[in-house]
């Protein structure tokens, strides 16, 4: 039931809606949307579907990342003077990687309730199936669009212990995969894809065997990348020396010097480009 006496003004809900399977949407989501005078929806047009399999007829504004700055304070406007607003994205939990995080920070900031709805998550159930550690893991969302900048932003997490999971469209899935194994070598990782769809899939392989695998086979719905944070070590224990050492060994197994820099470094957060430096001078000798 919405609960109308917390405050003066109207209260944001946010409320989460199906990733893939409409059977997913809880009663109380439901019930919510039922009860708001009104829905801020990222597409409205995803949103009418939604609300035609509840047999909803409800108003509906249009929020999402292109109109927020102007959106926003709109909204704002209507819950100070009373109304009560849902706020739903395409799919998944609204503000978290989502626009709705600035509606939330603008709401608190002007004194009105805001309550979650919770359901579903893709991240959270991406997390679940992957069979890597769950008990300390980071989200990262969407890299950067920009391949610098998404190498970048990778070299930052080269020493990341925790699980660390990201979002991904089809059409950078590629892109994506081989900036990560250039990042971190042949970690452990998961790629899941249509969860809660009919063709869900989840793929537990390493990073070398997942660019391989889709350089074969074309991507496929949306993705979330799962992948296994580096090994619990002392900061200082490795030296430049002793990674040199490391480099040399997996070179004498017949590895390219390439890959095996990649791997070295992934693995105890030495520079990469330090490393090949001195692997190569050494090599040279």
């Amino acid at each position: 039931m919405i609960n109308r006496e917390v405050s003066m003004s109207g209260i944001l809900y946010l409320v989460a809606t199906p990733i893939g399977n409409l059977g997913d949407l809880s009663p109380r989501a439901a019930e919510t949307l039922a009860g708001a005078d009104f829905i801020a929806a990222e597409d409205t047009r995803v949103t009418m579907k939604l609300l035609s399999h509840l047999e909803l007829r409800k108003p509906m504004v249009s929020y999402h990342q292109h109109n927020r700055a102007s959106a926003g304070p709109a909204i704002l406007s209507r819950l100070l003077a009373g109304e009560s607003c849902a706020l739903v994205t395409d799919a998944g939990t609204p503000a978290v990687s989502d626009p709705g995080e600035d509606l939330v920070r603008l709401c608190g900031e002007n004194g009105v309730t805001v309550q979650s709805i919770p359901g579903c998550c893709a991240l959270i159930s991406a997390l679940a199936l992957s069979g890597l550690p769950t008990g300390r893991f980071t989200f990262e969302g969407f890299l950067p669009v920009n391949r610098g900048e998404r190498r970048e932003r990778l070299r930052e997490l080269a020493g990341e212990e925790r699980t660390m999971i990201f979002y991904e469209a089809p059409h950078k899935l590629r892109g994506t995969l081989e900036d990560l194994y250039e990042a971190f070598g042949g970690r452990r990782a998961a790629l899941c894809r249509e969860l809660t769809k009919l063709h869900e899939e989840t793929v537990r392989t390493t990073l070398d065997q997942a660019v391989q695998l889709y350089r074969e086979r074309e991507p496929r719905g949306e993705y979330v990348l799962v992948l296994a944070g580096a090994e619990p070590r002392d900061r200082g224990a490795v030296s430049l020396e002793e990674g040199v050492a490391l480099v040399l060994s997996r070179r004498e197994a017949g590895e390219r010097m390439k890959d095996a820099v990649r791997q070295v470094a992934a693995d105890t957060g030495l520079s990469r480009n330090e490393l090949y430096e001195a692997a190569l001078k050494a090599a040279n000798r």
